[in-house]
C-alpha cells in the first residue's frame, strides 16, 4: 500500500519552481524517502533511479569527472534522449554512501539545471565531513518524518475522520472517533512499515516483529555514528536504555546507571541526535522573543517514534486498557506523541520544540512546550486536571505579554477565561490530543475570536 505523505506537496512546489536546485530528502532510515520520491517520480515522463549502496550505481560517480559526461551516460544507459532531461527526474537514493555524489550536486545545479536532481539519504551529518566541498547555497533541502496523525487516518481509510480533523472547531460529535483513532496511533505509531502492517492484518500482535527489525537495524548501524569502538559501546548502551527515561529529564553523568563520564554521553548523543534516532530537546527560560536554547540545563529525549518507544517500554498491550492515556508511562507518552506531531510539518528546515524552566532553590516551574506564533510565544500544557492545577502555566502567564494559554488533554475543544492569583485575566483553550498538527489553524482561531476586553 501506499501512504500519502503530506511532503508530497512541496516536492510538487518544488518541481514547478523557476528557481529550483538539487533536492536532498534527510531524514532517519525507514521514515519513508524513497518511497514518496518513487511516488513523485510518476509526475515524469522519464524516471533514473540510483541506489548508491549498488556498487555499478555507485560507480557512475567515481567514473565520470564532470557532470555533463556523467549526465550523457546516464541518459544513454536508460535510452532517454538528451533533448529531454527536463521531462527527467533523476533520483540518487542513500546519497550518503558517496562522497563524490554528494560533492557534485553543485554541478548539477550551475550546468545542467534543466535535469530535476533529488537526492536521499541518512547519516548525511556523518557523510557531509568527507567531501572536500560541500554545495553550500547549490542544493535544497527538505525534511522528513515518520507519518502523522492526519496521514495515518488516510492509510487506515478514516478519510470522514480526516476530514474533519481539519474543521475549525472541531465538531463535538465528531471528537470520541477521533480521539479513539488518536489513541490507536499513539499505541502503533508512525513508521510507514508498521502501518501497512497494521492495514493489512489489523493485529497490534503482528507488529512486534517490524518493530524489533527496525529498532535492531539503528542498533546494527550504530558504528555509522560512533568515531571509536570506545563511543560505539556508548552509544549501544544509550539505544538499550534511552527509553527508560522518556518521562524525565536527563544526564549525561552515569546516564543509565553506567559509569561512562559526561563528555562521552554526551558526545555520543550528539551522534544519534544527528542520525535523528534520539533528539535530545533543550528547555528555554525566555517567556518572549526571541527564545534562546539553554544548553546548560538539563534536556529531554524525543526518540524517532512513539510506536518504537512503547515497543521498546513493553506498554503497547496496556495502552490499549486506557481511556485516556494522560498518566501513561508516567505521563511520558503524551508529550511525546505530540512533540512528534508538531515537528513532522517542519518539512523546510529541523525545528525541535522547546520547553520552558524556571529554577530557583525554593521552587521550580517547567510548562511542556513553548510554541512561537508571529510576534507571540504561546505556553502549552500536556496533562489533564482542573485550569486552577496548572501551576506552571499560570506562572510563564504572569511573566507573558499576551493573554493566551493552551492546554492539550484527553477532553473536548473549548475556552475559558481565569485569572491569575495576581489577577491578571488569560484565556485557555483546551485542545484534544488530536489536534497536534492543526495548532497553527487553532492559534489564529483563538487570537480572532478571543480578546481581552472580551
Amino acid at each position: 500500500m501506499n501512504i500519502s505523505r503530506s511532503i508530497l506537496t512541496k516536492l510538487l512546489e518544488w518541481k514547478n519552481s523557476s528557481r529550483r536546485k538539487p533536492l536532498i530528502i534527510r531524514g532517519a532510515r525507514q521514515v519513508g524517502k524513497t518511497t514518496v520520491v518513487k511516488e513523485f517520480s510518476n509526475t515524469f515522463k522519464y524516471r533514473i533511479h540510483l541506489n548508491l549502496e549498488i556498487k555499478d550505481h555507485k560507480n557512475y560517480f567515481s567514473r565520470f569527472d564532470n557532470v555533463e559526461t556523467l549526465v550523457e551516460a546516464l541518459l544513454f544507459d536508460h535510452n532517454i534522449l538528451s533533448s529531454e532531461k527536463n521531462q527527467t527526474l533523476l533520483f540518487i537514493d542513500e546519497i550518503q554512501e558517496s562522497a563524490e555524489a554528494i560533492f557534485m550536486l553543485r554541478y548539477f545545479y550551475e550546468n545542467v539545471p534543466e535535469l530535476h536532481v533529488v537526492a536521499a539519504g541518512s547519516l548525511l551529518e556523518h557523510s557531509m565531513g568527507k567531501v572536500k566541498s560541500f554545495p553550500v547555497g547549490r542544493v535544497q533541502f527538505l525534511y522528513m518524518y515518520p507519518v502523522n496523525f492526519p496521514e495515518f487516518l488516510q492509510a487506515v481509510g478514516q478519510n470522514l475522520v480526516h476530514h474533519e480533523l481539519g474543521q475549525i472547531p472541531i465538531k463535538e460529535f465528531a471528537h470520541p472517533t477521533l480521539l479513539k483513532w488518536f489513541h490507536r496511533y499513539c499505541i502503533i505509531g508512525g513508521m510507514p512499515e508498521v502501518i501497512a502492517q497494521y492495514v493489512e492484518s489489523n493485529s497490534i500482535a503482528d507488529l512486534i516483529p517490524i518493530y524489533q527489525s527496525i529498532w535492531d537495524t539503528y542498533k546494527e548501524d550504530v558504528v555509522k555514528y560512533a568515531s571509536s569502538e570506545s563511543q560505539a559501546r556508548i552509544i549501544k548502551h544509550i539505544i538499550n536504555s534511552a527509553h527508560l527515561a522518556l518521562d524525565t529529564r536527563i544526564k549525561f553523568q552515569n546516564f543509565g546507571n553506567s559509569n561512562f563520564k559526561s563528555r562521552e554521553v554526551g558526545e555520543a548523543f550528539r551522534n544519534l541526535d544527528d542520525a535523528k534516532i534520539i533528539q535530545l530537546i533543550y528547555p528555554t527560560t525566555d517567556s518572549q522573543l526571541p527564545l534562546r536554547v539553554d544548553l546548560n540545563k538539563s534536556p529531554r529525549l524525543q526518540f524517532l517514534d512513539t510506536g518504537i518507544v512503547n515497543y521498546e517500554l513493553n506498554i503497547q498491550s496496556d495502552l490499549l486498557a486506557l481511556s485516556d492515556f494522560s498518566d501513561a508511562y508516567r505521563g511520558g507518552i503524551v508529550p511525546h506523541i505530540i512533540y512528534q506531531e508538531i515537528m513532522s510539518l517542519n518539512f523546510d528546515k529541523i525545528k525541535k520544540p522547546l520547553f520552558w524552566v524556571r529554577e530557583k532553590s525554593q521552587s521550580s516551574s517547567e510548562v511542556d512546550l513553548l510554541y512561537p506564533y508571529g510576534n507571540l510565544v504561546f505556553p502549552i500544557e500536556i496533562k489533564s486536571g482542573k485550569a486552577g492545577k496548572l501551576r506552571s502555566l499560570i506562572q510563564f502567564i504572569e511573566t507573558s505579554n499576551h493573554p493566551y494559554a493552551i492546554r492539550f488533554y484527553g477532553g473536548s475543544f473549548n475556552v475559558e477565561k481565569h485569572s491569575t492569583p495576581s489577577g491578571k485575566s488569560y484565556f485557555l483553550m483546551n485542545l484534544p490530543y488530536y489536534l497536534a498538527t492543526q495548532l497553527d489553524g487553532y492559534i489564529e482561531y483563538f487570537i480572532s475570536n478571543y480578546r481581552e476586553n472580551s
